[in-house]
Formats: structure tokens, C-alpha cells, sequence
């Protein structure tokens, strides 16, 4: 079982009737609610908590891309993962570096996209593992420009440019419908070849799971409402796919992200987090309009006809914007608790639902730096430990982690199209 320290950059201060006055977190207007003090401690803060997962013994250092947003201030996660990188292997510390989204689906440069991460393979000795999302709608079609429609076949053409950019021998031209290359012949290029790790970052669609399953990416579910409202739903559709496709049930293809709160007692835990935790869904992810997740067009045809069989996939996010901490504990959106209550829940859904990799979110809303710090010390203490044995018995080998970090990679499947063409 691999465990990573999953971590956003919101902006810690906004006011408490945000809610109220503001449509969502990805159109916040800036200058009126924010001070510089405010965006530099936000920022520090989330940098010396990276730091502190990566020292507390932490499998990995995660973070993602969200542009022009309130809730996590992350136009290039990049930037980011460039800084423990090099902090993790001057220190020495074997973690891996795992930015979950550099959003292909709306990148107009993906030449730049295979360079930035070919970078942080070689700053951190070979700990890279490379994430890619297709894109949110609002940050794709809205922020950036890209149409609907364009989306999903942008990110097809630009993941194939990406890793033939990383593997391939000779300087080649390239003549995409999004992009086209005279030359490209990137410097430097990964230190693990032909790639590191490839991961694709989503909510559900069948389509993004068939592709991981064909072709040999891990798969990250991001739900944002945990394992017992979505869990069942969307991991039996994926493993009745790896059923279909014809590959094993391998829990170390599937990461899970969930939003976890530890204290010492069940009670103090309710005290110290529930506040920043109804932030954090009331004037955060929750508060994102479920259009702007998926403006027509930007699904494919397998999504839509998932979306229109069970709807629960983008239901919930309606009920967020209101919601309170005994609703987020009871519905199991987030797991809150003494070490003894999250590692038990944990455990059971890990072992219910196959995952392999469990990235837990520390960092939440306004949560302050010393309870986001406290926070990761006791789950990486008196949580973690419990968990990282759940599959050492299994028999399967963890194919989709850095081979520096005990893992046992394997070079992915060309898509078909790769694979007439060459």
C-alpha cells in the first residue's frame, strides 16, 4: 500500500459569507478579498507542509493544477513538485514526486508539459510519478480558452506526443491536429525510461478507466465525497472493466483520494476541524457549480451515457454549498477521528474496494498550519503504519511506482492508432 500526502493551496482567509455573496471558488474576484499577507502565508504554509510529509515518512509528495481558483492557487503544480524534489534528494529521503495534473486537455504546449516533468525526474534521481487529468470545464473551456469538444482529443493527442517526446531516440517531427513540431528533441529526458510512471487523474468517466486498464496507467479517483457515497458505484465499474479488457484485479493500479482528519480523541477531533472542514466544502470544490465541471461537449459519449444512467457522479455537488460537519462525517465524506477510528475505516474500504494507493488530504480549507501540521504528524505516526501492509500478501506487484522506490514498472501499451501508425 502506498500512502501520499495529497495537498491544495486554497486561500485560507476568505470571508465567512463568501458563500453568500460570490458564485464559486473558480471566479472569485481577487483584489476585494485578498491581502498579500494572506496569499504568502497560504502559499508558505502549503510549501513547509509538503516538507513536513516528506520528512514524516510519507510514500509520496502529491499535488494537482487548478487555474485562476480560490480553493487551490495552482496554475502549475510543476513549480511545485520542482521545490521537494530537489529538498527530498539533497535530504535523502526516498519519496516519490507525484504531481497529479499537468491538464493536457487544455495545454497548447505539450512539448512543455513532457520537459517540466523529464526535469523533476532528473532532480529528484528518478522519483517522478507523472500524473495527467483530462481538465476540469472550467478550467479548460473557461480559463484556458479550449472548446469543448476539443478537450478530450486534445489531451489523446497530447499524452501520445509527451511520452514518444520522452523514449524516442532521434529528433522527430510531429504533425498533430493540435500541434505541430518541425523538430522536438526535449533536453533532458527522464531518467526512467522509456517513462516514468503514468497516471491519469479522474471522476469517474468509463472512458479514462478503459484507457488505464488498455494501455497500463494507474488510475486516481478523485471523488471528493468518499468512499461510501461513491465508492461502490464507481470501483465495481472499474474492476467489471479490467474484467472486460482482461486484466487482473491489481489493487496497486487504483489511487483513492480522501479527505482525513486525526486527533487524539474522537471528540477533540470534532472540535479542533469541523469548522475548516464545512470551509472547505462550502466555499471550496462544493462551491463550483456542477456545469462548470462538464459544459456540454466536454464529455465523451461513454461519460454521458454513465452520467445519464446514474447521475450520483455530479449529483452531489449540488448539496455541498450548505453542507455541515455532521453530514461530511456521516455520509463518509471525510473520515474524522481519533488514530484508531480513521485507520479502521480506511482499512475496511481500502480492502472492500481493491486500492492500492490511498492519498490522504491533510490540508483542507482554513485549516491552520498548526493543526495541517499536527494533522499529518499523527496520521503518518499512528495511521499509516496500520495500512501500509494491506496487500504484502497479495501476490501482485506494484507496476505503476518509481523502480528507485521498490516499485516495478512496466513500459505502457501504445494506443492503437501509435500502434498502426509506427
Amino acid at each position: 500500500m502506498k500512502i501520499t500526502l495529497f495537498e491544495q493551496a486554497p486561500y485560507r482567509y476568505l470571508p465567512p459569507d463568501f458563500d453568500l455573496h460570490y458564485e464559486s471558488v473558480c471566479s472569485t474576484p481577487y483584489f476585494p478579498l485578498v491581502t498579500g499577507d494572506g496569499v504568502y502565508s497560504s502559499i508558505r504554509d502549503f510549501m513547509d507542509e509538503l516538507a513536513l510529509g516528506a520528512r514524516a515518512g510519507f510514500d509520496g509528495i502529491a499535488v494537482t493544477e487548478h487555474g485562476q481558483s480560490s480553493y487551490d492557487m495552482m496554475p502549475n503544480p510543476d513549480l511545485v513538485a520542482s521545490a521537494p524534489a530537489h529538498l527530498t534528494e539533497t535530504e535523502g529521503l526516498e519519496v516519490a514526486i507525484f504531481p497529479m495534473g499537468r491538464s493536457l486537455g487544455k495545454s497548447r504546449e505539450p512539448t512543455r508539459v513532457a520537459e517540466e516533468y523529464a526535469m523533476i525526474d532528473v532532480m529528484s534521481g528518478g522519483r517522478l510519478v507523472a500524473g495527467f487529468p483530462v481538465g476540469l470545464s472550467y478550467d479548460a473551456n473557461v480559463n484556458a480558452g479550449v472548446p469543448p469538444m476539443q478537450t478530450r482529443p486534445r489531451f489523446d493527442e497530447n499524452l501520445e506526443l509527451v511520452l514518444r517526446a520522452w523514449s524516442e531516440r532521434e529528433p522527430f517531427a510531429w504533425n498533430g491536429k493540435y500541434s505541430q513540431y518541425p523538430q522536438v528533441n526535449i533536453w533532458p529526458r527522464p531518467l526512467q525510461q522509456p517513462a516514468p510512471p503514468v497516471w491519469l487523474t479522474g471522476v469517474g468517466n468509463p472512458r479514462t478507466m478503459q484507457t488505464c486498464l488498455e494501455r497500463g496507467f494507474g488510475f486516481n479517483y478523485l471523488s471528493w465525497f468518499g468512499a461510501k457515497l461513491t465508492g461502490k458505484r464507481i470501483f465495481d465499474r472499474f474492476w467489471d472493466i479490467a474484467d472486460q479488457v482482461g486484466v487482473e484485479r491489481n489493487p496497486h493500479r487504483m489511487g483513492f483520494l480522501q479527505t482525513v482528519a486525526v486527533a487524539e480523541t474522537d471528540e477533540r477531533a470534532e472540535r479542533e476541524y469541523a469548522e475548516h472542514l464545512e470551509y472547505g466544502f462550502r466555499k471550496g470544490l462544493g462551491s463550483i457549480p456542477p456545469e462548470k465541471l462538464g459544459l456540454p461537449g466536454s464529455i465523451d459519449i461513454r461519460g454521458v451515457q454513465a452520467l445519464l444512467k446514474d447521475p450520483g457522479d455530479f449529483g452531489l455537488y449540488y448539496q455541498m454549498r450548505t453542507v455541515t460537519f455532521r453530514e461530511l462525517v456521516d455520509a463518509g465524506v471525510v473520515v474524522v477521528g481519533s488514530p484508531a477510528t480513521v485507520r479502521e475505516q480506511l482499512i475496511e474500504f481500502c480492502r472492500d474496494y481493491r486500492i492500492g494507493n490511498l492519498h490522504a488530504m491533510l490540508a483542507f480549507g482554513s485549516l491552520p498550519r498548526d493543526l495541517t501540521m499536527k494533522n499529518i504528524r499523527l496520521f503518518a505516526e499512528e495511521v499509516a503504519p496500520h495500512l501500509r501492509g494491506l496487500w504484502t500478501d497479495s501476490g501482485f506487484q506494484h507496476h505503476w511506482w518509481p523502480e528507485r522506490l521498490g516499485g516495478v514498472p512496466r513500459p505502457v501499451q501504445p494506443s492503437q492508432e501509435e500502434a498502426t501508425v509506427r
